[in-house]
């Protein structure tokens, strides 16, 4: 029974705060399981592929958002209405960490350990490997 519910990523928050993690996780599972399709725009797919990927995308979310969009019965139709809601995090979280990133010097460290400890931590806290790979 606790197969069931074993998760193949972690779930996305009410918060939004791991929404581009789980969406970068979310699109490659469902390009694993051929169901990518379901959340393009302009796509017919047949509705048992979209009833997988609508329990797919549903699992991976919390409680509260199951239950807040519980009236999306197309998998397109949740994944814009998610995009909508969530978003605008790299519109927040790309200057602090471009900020973070021009400004961090290796000489303000005692040890190559902090230094190396202060970049995981940049990244860690944007939580999103795109938004530094975007300020090279």
């Amino acid at each position: 029974m606790s197969n069931l519910n074993k998760l193949d990523f972690v779930a996305l928050e009410v918060s939004g705060r791991n929404y581009l993690k789980w969406t970068q996780d979310v699109k490659l599972h469902l390009t694993a399981n051929k169901m990518r399709s379901t959340i393009i725009a302009d796509n017919i797919t047949p509705e048992d592929m979209k009833a997988r990927a609508m329990i797919f995308i549903r699992k991976h979310m919390e409680e509260a958002l199951k239950v807040e969009y519980l009236a999306e019965e197309d998998p397109r139709s949740l994944w814009v209405a998610l995009e909508e809601r969530f978003n605008h995090q790299r519109a927040i979280y790309l200057p602090e960490a471009r900020h973070d990133w021009q400004n961090i010097r290796f000489q303000d460290f005692k040890t190559v350990n902090e230094y190396n400890s202060e970049i995981c931590r940049i990244r860690n806290n944007t939580g999103k490997e795109t938004l530094l790979d975007s300020l090279n």
